[in-house]
């Protein structure tokens, strides 16, 4: 895990101690938005810890909270495309085309900001990150706010994202005054994030839409997914998304298992062909459902960390549609040196 502390783009504030409270009252999680506070709440990707984006103070919190690099920027949340222009300016037609056929829904664009955008939203940059979540929950909590959230995902910087109200408790019990419940996340993985160049689409971060569906809409799209210095989109560092317990992906891990004699093991497989008595599996999709698979893939993950296990070993999936963004987020998970195998991480 990264030592947020030791890094000077970390926000480093103590927060007050306080008791998270788990409720369903959106009048509640409004009041304490507009006093100023970070409040949890519900998409249909993961949960996210949101911020009226024109109060500064309240978004360094989310930073403060997360202990987030302040050079990843945020994700802002607004109702419809409508409201499209409180946020963004100049915005291309292809991008419109997008929003017409993924928005409300796990699609996160890059496009120019308009003034009145905070730079810290957007990590100084002259672009900010934009989407309309799918959930009615949060769609309601942004009309009767008003104004657009930012909100990135309610988990400790670089962790497993939350998938459940219990999943942000359990992290931030002692950070946040409310979290707002609405249920399990029905994508289970982030937003995929596309920004625009030259009039191609640039796929950022792979997410709950994959690169078949939006091709499907745009015609091919370029991918860029990485990068450590200045990311323009959440999402794009190598290590990310991670339990405590060292992760390693085998396209058999049982078999990989098997090899890692007196070691404590636990297996995150897809449909259930890897299972033996000998080791503690979480089974993602028994019908070898992906859509499932990626519902189910953080609440497993969250499961399988609390059981003191000396490694997880995850079974990569199929590298198309959803399994390639689950791959990417079992890859970011994964340990980078490790004295369980000689080679790397992927058998």
């Amino acid at each position: 895990m990264i030592n947020n502390m030791n890094h000077p783009n970390f926000a480093t504030t103590a927060i007050p101690n306080k008791r998270g409270v788990i409720t369903k009252s959106i009048k509640k999680a409004v009041f304490y938005l507009t006093k100023g506070d970070v409040v949890a709440i519900p998409t249909e990707t993961v949960y996210g810890l949101a911020a009226n984006i024109y109060n500064e103070s309240a978004l360094k919190k989310i930073f403060e909270i997360k202990q987030r690099p302040f050079f990843n920027p945020l994700i802002v949340h607004i109702d419809s495309v409508e409201s499209l222009d409180k946020v963004a300016k100049n915005v291309p037609e292809k991008a419109y085309l997008l929003a017409k056929n993924f928005w409300p829904g796990p699609l996160t664009m890059i496009l120019e900001k308009n003034k009145t955008v905070s730079d810290i939203v957007t990590a100084d940059k002259n672009t900010v990150a934009v989407r309309v979540p799918n959930h009615p929950v949060a769609l309601e909590l942004i009309k009767k706010m008003g104004v657009p959230l930012a909100a990135p995902s309610a988990n400790p910087f670089g962790s497993i994202s939350p998938t459940t109200a219990k999943h942000v408790e359990n992290y931030f019990k002692h950070s946040l005054d409310v979290i707002l419940d609405g249920g399990m996340a029905e994508k289970g993985i982030e937003s995929t994030i596309v920004g625009f160049k030259k009039g191609e689409v640039v796929v950022y971060r792979l997410g709950s839409i994959s690169l078949e569906m939006l091709e499907l809409v745009v015609g091919n799209v370029k991918v860029i997914v990485n990068s450590e210095k200045h990311p323009i989109a959440p999402g794009m560092l190598e290590k990310h998304y991670a339990p405590r317990t060292p992760m390693m992906m085998s396209s058999n891990p049982l078999h990989t298992a098997f090899n890692l004699i007196g070691k404590n093991i636990g297996l995150l497989v897809f449909e259930g062909q890897h299972i033996s008595k000998d080791y503690y599996t979480e089974v993602l999709s028994p019908k070898g459902d992906m859509e499932e698979a990626a519902k189910n893939l953080y609440a497993a993950m969250h499961k399988l960390d609390t059981k003191g296990f000396d490694l997880l070993i995850a079974e990569k999936f199929l590298d198309i549609g959803i399994g390639k963004s689950i791959n990417d987020r079992l890859s970011r998970a994964c340990i980078r040196e490790t004295n369980f195998t000689p080679n790397n991480i992927f058998i």
